[in-house]
């Protein structure tokens, strides 16, 4: 399997594997539709305080209190117009012969989870039946690493991962495809995994441009409602394997590269900080952190830049407006420690330490909003975090949680909120904002609340 080729040299690190945790213990799974949430504190709403909690899926197309997805890491999430969670697929821990990945999909409303398409099973090879047309047969095949988009009539839409192909072949992917009226339709792309991109001509839209098959990407949507790409881990317009930083918008049913190399393996261009420039653009990089501000504009935040043989988090911050990239915040060198300064008080020389795989939200004041990942504390330890961040007129502050890593959930009573309560340090959540602003996540990979790491599968909402 190709990511776990640099995040087993990760788990050499940080004593574990990105691939899956193990472990288990009694599960808590009881789904509450009533939750207190105060201003600063969490609650957790459902799912278990113990790790690698099997799903409970009920009828397909049915809300039930006792439903709830199964514990998992890097999966896709969405909210829809009329503010559902969505959540699509993601990664179990594997066997000692296979991955197991997942391709279900499921809603969250009024309190209650939906299993809504796709398989109880893990592993199902994608059917993609006829590019552009909508059947109830169809279905994205198992992966997790990829990403998606809600558009402007709420519907779901999902490019590339890890995962399965329609031969079933594990494999980086560059599919497309739309979640509409119950349907899936195959978009485009391609159905067999691997493919290269092409790139066409920079700034140019063409109906034959395609980004190349990847994992681990970032992706956000503008204030215009177009969808944009930028980088991971896959492969170039030669065919070549690795991380990349190619920026892609897609707009009116067709792709536009509108930045970055169209080959693997670029060093970033930093400019000046706080500079815009025509020549500054991020270097590649996988599982890097992204936001959308209140003005459309896109931000990016870290990631890993390689080599494969070595864990080399970023915590650099940009910012992509009006067709460039700005330095922001951070440092343009590898490898850097948190600088929590005080807690909840804003300083010029805060800066969260690097990382890859937070979790981000987007205040109604355009803050941006960041918890945990997997990368540098304050004491230079290396491991998964549960620190809370805000950035907001050009400063951090640190909000809450430690500022040391692989630290033990603090769950307190399910639907209560409370000043202690803290979700357990972890990577690779999915994440929503409601439509009262609270920020909200499921799962990852983490520490319960004992401290043993493996795949969550707790709900936690926040009232900022």
């Amino acid at each position: 399997m190709k990511f776990c080729k640099f995040v087993l040299i990760i788990a050499a690190s940080l004593s574990f594997s990105a691939c899956g945790g193990s472990g288990g213990g009694a599960t808590t799974t009881v789904t509450t539709t009533t939750t207190t949430t105060n201003a600063g504190e969490w609650t957790w709403v459902s799912g278990a305080n113990v790790i690698n909690q099997a799903g409970t899926y009920g009828t397909e197309g049915t809300a039930a209190a006792g439903n709830v997805p199964s514990g998992r890491n890097q999966s896709v999430s969405w909210t829809d117009v009329a503010g559902n969670f969505w959540l699509f697929g993601g990664e179990q821990a594997p066997t000692a012969s296979s991955d197991i990945f997942l391709n279900d999909l499921w809603k969250y409303s009024a309190g209650q989870w939906t299993w809504m398409s796709g398989s109880s099973a893990p592993n199902q090879a994608g059917i993609y039946g006829t590019i552009g047309v909508a059947a109830a047969g169809n279905v994205p095949g198992a992966r997790c690493q990829a990403v998606g988009w809600t558009d402007s009539s709420g519907n779901l839409w999902l490019f590339g991962g890890l995962g399965l192909d329609s031969t079933g072949s594990s494999q980086n992917l560059n599919d497309l495809w739309k979640y509409s009226g119950g349907e899936w339709t195959w978009m485009g792309g391609s159905n067999v995994g691997e493919q290269p991109g092409i790139y066409g001509t920079l700034g140019t839209a063409a109906a034959g441009n395609f980004p190349g098959a990847r994992a681990l990407a970032v992706s956000w949507t503008d204030a215009a409602g177009n969808f944009w790409l930028f980088g991971g881990s896959g492969i170039d317009a030669n065919g070549a394997s690795d991380y990349l930083n190619d920026l892609w918008m897609y707009s009116g049913g067709e792709w536009t590269w509108m930045s970055g190399a169209n080959v693997i393996d670029q060093a970033g261009v930093y400019g000046t900080l706080g500079t815009a420039a025509a020549g500054n653009v991020p270097g590649a990089r996988y599982e890097a952190i992204g936001w959308t501000d209140a003005s459309g504009n896109l931000w990016l935040f870290g990631g890993g830049a390689g080599p494969d043989s070595q864990f080399n988090p970023l915590n650099d911050l940009w910012k992509y407006s009006a067709g460039q990239w700005t330095w922001m915040s951070g440092s343009n060198s590898i490898n850097q420690l948190g600088s929590y300064g005080t807690l909840g008080t804003a300083a010029a020389s805060n800066v969260p330490g690097a990382r890859v795989a937070g979790a981000t939200w987007t205040d109604a004041s355009g803050n941006l909003w960041l918890f945990g990942g997997d990368g540098y504390d304050s004491a230079g330890g290396v491991g998964i975090l549960s620190d809370f961040w805000k950035y907001n007129a050009g400063e951090w502050t640190w909000v809450g949680g430690p500022n040391v890593g692989d630290q033990a959930g603090v769950y307190g009573t399910q639907g209560t909120a409370a000043s202690g309560n803290i979700p357990g340090a972890r990577y690779s959540a999915a994440s929503w904002t409601d439509a009262s602003g609270n920020f909200w996540f499921f799962g990852g990979n983490g520490n319960d609340s004992a401290g043993t790491l493996g795949d969550l599968n707790d709900l936690w909402k926040y009232g900022p």
